[in-house]
Formats: C-alpha cells, structure tokens, sequence
C-alpha cells in the first residue's frame, strides 16, 4: 500500500502500521472507511471551522480588545467632583450631534472609565455614539458593524455572505459532527500505532501525537458547540423553532403582557447593539397609550430608575420609544447568568411599567437554549468558561493547522490527492447504516449534502479513470 497522508495526519501513520490485513488490500473494514471520511470532512471542515475559532476569539476578548483600539471614545477620565449627567442630557447631546439620525437605544457605563454608549441609526448606516458622561460631550462614534470585533461577530455568523454564508457553516457544523466522532474513533483505534511510532522517533510522530490528543479533548467541546449554535442557524433552527412553536414552546420567551398590540420585538429594534439577551430577542414589545399625554412624559432617566426599583441589573440598556406608541424597553445586565435576564416595558408617558418579563417567565425550552449559548459565549461562569473557551479556540487552529501541515509534508507525489481508500460497510453493520440515517433526518443540510456526495462518487468519480485515481476511490 501507498504511504499516504490525510488532513489528520495522524491516522495516516495508524493504518500503515496496523496488521490487520482487513484494513488494506480493497478498503474494507470500519478503520480505514472512518479514515476516508474523517479525511474529506476535514477538507470541507477546516476553513469554516478556523475562521469559527479566530473570530470567536476575537469576539470573546472583544471587551479587551476594543477599548484599547478606540480608546478616544470608550475612555473617559472621572474628574474631581462632578458626577454623571442625566441621561436625558447626553441623549440631547447626541441628537443635536446628529440632527438626521434616530437615536435607537443608548447603554450605560460599565464603568466610572467609560462612555455611555447611544445607537443611532443613519442615512449610512448604524452607527455607536459615544458621550463623555462627566462633561455630556459627543466624544465620536463607530460603525458597530465595521469594528474589529463587529466584523469578526459578522464572519462568525454568516462569512459576511447572508443566508448563504449561513447555510455555508450550517452544513461545516453538520460535517464537523462527522469529523469528530470518525476522529474519537480513529483515536482510539491507533494508539498503540501512534505509541510505537512515537517510541521508534519516526519523523512527524510527535506532532500527530499532540494532533490526535488535542483532538480527543477538545471534541467533546466542539460537538457542544455546534449543538449549542444551532439554534442561531437559518435553516435548521428556523425549522426546529416552527416545529418547537407548534408544541407550544420555543427557542424564545414571549411576552404575555406584551402580545394585545406589539410594534416590533425586541431584536428588530436594536438590531446592531448585541445588548438583547437571547431569550428575549423574539418577545414583542408593547405600546404606549397616547391618549395619556395629559400625563407627565417619561425620559430615558425615568426607565432607568423604573428599572432600578424593580431590580434590574446594572448597566442597563434602553430602547428607546420608535413613535407616539412606543415604550421604553430596560433590558437588565445579565451577561454572566441567563438566569437573572429581565426586561420590563415603560409607557413614555405616565412613566408606568406596562409588563416585565425574564428568565423565570421562559419556556423549558428556550430556558435550556439560552444556558446554552451563555456557555458557546464563554460566559456562563465567569473567568472559568471565557479561559476555557479561549483556550478551545487556540485548540481549535491548532488542529485546522497542524492537520493540513502533516498531510502536505506527507502528500503522494503524482496523481492522487492522498485520500485514504475505504468504504463505510452498511450491510454489515446496520447499527452504523441506523446512525448514518438518523443523523441526515436530524441535520437536513447534512443529509442533502450526504446525497450529493454519494451521487457524485456513484455518477463521476467511479465512472472517469482520472477522477477515480485522484480521489483514490475503493472497487
């Protein structure tokens, strides 16, 4: 048999070094068939999962990162003896500011070092102000979108492609699946092959060693988060959300006190901020009665203090009112705790609160969801879960890496791509044919991505002699 590497370096070495003669000859047995497809889902993997983890490390240090890179309108210095300005000041700081833009929501300080932050929408586009609080001054403003941070959290969720870029990483989190459990498999399967290649100093054993047990630890980690990610997808977390509704939950809280007469929900509202809680983004917002004008009319600072006397946590953000009907929204501060989401309604003119809602009020569902994605965000329990994530995504490019570097260094010379030859034996292992099935019906965009696959090998690569040598394809 030919001495050749697949993009997990690591299992080419194991079947070379195996005796079992079930192994080669005509591909046949489950070692060599988990190799050829732990290979190909690797080649359609790696790209979108290494700009997954690069961007997901960018956007979990992004409170980090981003104050030191517009550190001119994020920081602020505290001077001796002034306290904040009204927010309702600030706000018409802003609005003279930009006289063309509607000002969106605005977000209180983290700290006393830091601006309050203002979303407005413009002719361009959105954009974050930024206002010295001390003094009340427009200090500049961003593009949210076009940040470093803002850009990284568009790859990560679409490649800056839309739906298509969506379903793009859809379908690479489908095969990812596939290349975890056929990598858990060929990990345990060629250990003892990986050892003696390792205590015989072969050229490379070191390397694939630490590939294949950084692999085995960090799977179980990327299968969580892939799991946990896929109710942001657009097809099958759209779909799985219509089928959820009709058993009456959801992926999302609803609002009862919300629901006579909504306007819009919450996430189409501050659609650029990233400051709704996932459990929260779908519930529709209620209205305020303009019949009650007669009324003292609420500001910003009303909302706020509505929303400390109920015990929202702070810094909050606030949405601001679209029309005569709108409400202000104070949406909590609950990053590191799902469990403590909570966002209560405001009219904006009696300064009443019209409903609140929170994590208590959410459907098991959407309750499991949104502990779900606190955790894919390295924020759950604090420190513990952003190191841990942070180191997962240093795994992560490792593994996209050092995976393509051994199968180039150890590549075939000639005509073939240096894929393994097997062929997954269903007949004999109906258990495995069930799994396969099962998991196409559970991830459609992975079961029709599956057909295309076997199409083709049946229609073309086993058909024309050049592809059939390229790809290394099995009688």
């Amino acid at each position: 048999m030919s001495r050749v590497e697949s993009a997990e370096g690591a299992t080419v070495v194991e079947v070379e070094a195996r005796p079992d003669g079930g192994a080669r000859g005509r591909g046949a047995g489950l070692f060599r068939a988990f190799w050829r497809w732990h290979f190909y889902a690797a080649f359609l993997v790696i790209p979108v999962l290494l700009i997954l983890a690069a961007t997901g490390l960018i956007y979990l240090l992004r409170f980090q990162l981003e104050p030191m890179l517009h550190a001119d309108v994020m920081k602020v210095e505290q001077p001796a003896g002034l306290v904040a300005q009204p927010y309702s000041a600030q706000l018409d700081a802003v609005r003279s500011a930009l006289p063309d833009a509607t000002v969106v929501s605005m977000t209180e300080p983290s700290g006393p070092d830091r601006s309050t932050v203002f979303s407005v929408a413009t002719a361009a586009g959105p954009r974050d102000v930024f206002v010295d609080p001390y003094e009340g001054k427009v200090l500049g403003s961003l593009n949210p979108d076009t940040t470093l941070s803002g850009g990284a959290i568009l790859l990560h969720g679409e490649l800056m492609a839309g739906r298509w870029g969506d379903y793009v990483i859809e379908i690479a989190a489908c095969w990812a699946i596939v290349m975890a459990l056929t990598g858990y498999y060929l990990f345990v399967r060629g250990r003892v092959a990986r050892a003696r290649r390792r205590a015989a100093g072969a050229a490379g054993a070191v390397l694939r060693s630490r590939h294949g047990r950084t692999g085995a630890v960090l799977g179980i980690g990327l299968l969580f988060l892939i799991v946990s990610g896929l109710p942001w997808t657009g097809f099958w977390g759209a779909k799985t959300q219509e089928i959820a509704s009709s058993q009456g939950t959801s992926f999302w809280g609803e609002d009862p006190g919300a629901l006579s007469n909504p306007t819009s929900t919450l996430d189409e509202s501050l659609a650029h901020s990233h400051s709704v809680p996932w459990g929260l983004g779908k519930t529709e917002v209620p209205r305020s009665n303009p019949s009650d004008r007669t009324e003292s009319v609420a500001t910003i600072d009303t909302a706020i203090e509505v929303g400390r006397r109920n015990g929202l946590l702070r810094p909050m953000t606030i949405a601001l009112p679209a029309d005569d009907e709108g409400v202000f929204s104070a949406i909590g501060y609950a990053f590191n705790d799902p469990g403590k989401e909570r966002t209560l309604h405001v009219d904006q003119y009696g300064g009443r609160m019209v409903s609140t809602y929170g994590y208590s009020d959410y459907p098991a569902l959407a309750k499991v969801v949104s502990q779900g994605i606190a955790l894919h965000e390295g924020r759950r329990q604090g420190t513990l879960n952003f190191w841990l994530t942070a180191i997962f995504c240093l795994g992560v490019i490792f593994m996209c890496v050092s995976g393509p570097f051994m199968w180039w260094r150890r590549r075939p010379k000639g005509t073939s791509l240096g894929a393994p030859r097997g062929r997954l034996p269903l007949r004999a292992t109906p258990a495995l044919a069930v799994l396969v099935i099962a998991l196409a019906l559970f991830l459609p965009l992975f079961g029709i991505t599956l057909l295309a696959v076997l199409v083709l090998d049946q229609l073309l690569l086993r058909r024309i002699a050049g592809l059939r040598a390229w790809f290394n394809v099995a009688g």
